[in-house]
């Protein structure tokens, strides 16, 4: 990995200084009973606005769909989607029911024919400011910068993946241990998954921080393949047996052999290496990229316990890019302790992984 310039740097000194856009191209019919709005908002997180506008349309919250979450310590503005039967409003105007949070403003509406889903905006744009920068020299923060915008950085998930302490992981661990206990007389894992679904008691909560706990599990073993593919300098270049993303898409294919073509196709970041998102069926990798990730795993007891627990859940296996490369990437300093970052990330991406590709020690503030 290359030296990092800034030895220390602050950031989300406030919200206005961790600016986060949802991008989405969408052409609105002006038809239909779902009516999408741009909102604005400044410390709430997205769960939150979500409800509010559930509230004053008087609908079930599953009636109102947004692609993503986003941080709550920041300013984000990103889309949201209200199931309006026959169109029918209510008697109290939009904007006024708002008046009460000056945090939030409503930039758009749009009546639209579809429901916004999970995953549709495909990139979010970053604006933010590293403060009180301590660095060895402008030279080599230039230079840095420029490698980053120019090769990408390795894509690892963020610590708030994992929550406070790590406690995602620890909830993660006992949860699966008493469901491995539960299942261990029957001699069948795969029946837990079953007796899951079939349990109607289980409130919308639970399955909110079951899911949360199989995402951070299944991306602590990702950050640990990507730390081992960093370590042998392959996160990047490719490892024989790989699994391929071609670059913005979901498409992924194999290579038994890393040929001049893919050397190629790699420097110009056209495609990817990809790690593994642990879960049932193929990994899509062979040879040696499926050896490393098989064997970190299973030589892991951490690792080994959380991927059992992810099995026995029924998750299919899905494959991440190693690689990270910002799109339209650019910086200035606002004085001399001061920096401002500008780039867009794939959806699902963190700008903590830019950062840390960049400082040594990062503050959060």
């Amino acid at each position: 990995p290359a030296k990092l310039p800034i030895l220390q740097a602050t950031y989300k000194v406030t919200p206005e200084t961790f600016i986060v856009n949802e991008q989405m191209d969408i052409d609105f019919t002006g038809e239909g009973e779902h009516l999408w709005v741009l909102i604005k908002k400044t410390g709430m997180n997205t769960g939150f606005v979500a409800n509010l506008l559930a509230d004053w349309a008087g609908i079930p919250a599953r009636d109102v769909g947004y692609s993503g979450l986003k941080d709550r310590q920041a300013v984000t503005t990103q889309w949201f989607s209200l199931r309006i039967p026959n169109r029918t409003l209510p008697d109290t105007p939009f904007h006024p029911a708002l008046k009460d949070f000056e945090s939030i403003e409503v930039v758009e509406q749009h009546w639209h024919n579809k429901k916004l889903n999970r995953g549709t905006h495909k990139f979010n744009q970053f604006i933010l400011i590293l403060s009180e920068v301590q660095l060895d020299s402008l030279e080599a923060v230039e230079y840095r910068l420029q490698q980053i915008r120019d090769l990408g950085v390795p894509n690892y998930f963020g610590t708030q993946r994992f929550g406070h302490y790590g406690n995602n992981i620890k909830e993660a661990l006992r949860w699966f241990d008493t469901l491995l206990a539960a299942t261990s007389n029957s001699g069948s894992l795969a029946r837990s998954n079953d007796k899951r679904n079939k349990n109607k008691r289980i409130n919308k909560r639970e399955r909110e921080q079951q899911s949360m706990w199989i995402s951070a599990a299944r991306s602590l073993i990702f950050n640990r393949i990507l730390d081992t593919r960093v370590r042998n300098t392959t996160w990047d270049s490719g490892l024989a047996g790989d699994a391929f993303n071609l670059d913005g898409t979901g498409s992924i294919f194999c290579s038994n052999q890393i040929d001049d073509e893919l050397v190629q196709r790699l420097l110009l970041k056209d495609i990817h290496p990809t790690g593994l998102l642990w879960g049932i069926g193929e990994a899509q990798t062979s040879g040696a990229a499926a050896q490393l990730e098989r064997q970190l795993v299973c030589e892991d007891g951490l690792l080994s316990q959380l991927a059992r627990g992810i099995e026995a859940q029924g998750v299919k296996s899905q494959r991440r890019s190693l690689r990270l490369v910002p799109k339209d990437m650019r910086w200035r300093w606002i004085d001399t302790q001061s920096l401002e970052l500008k780039f867009s990330l794939p959806s699902g991406s963190y700008a903590t992984g830019v950062l840390y590709s960049l400082v040594k020690r990062l503050e959060l503030s």
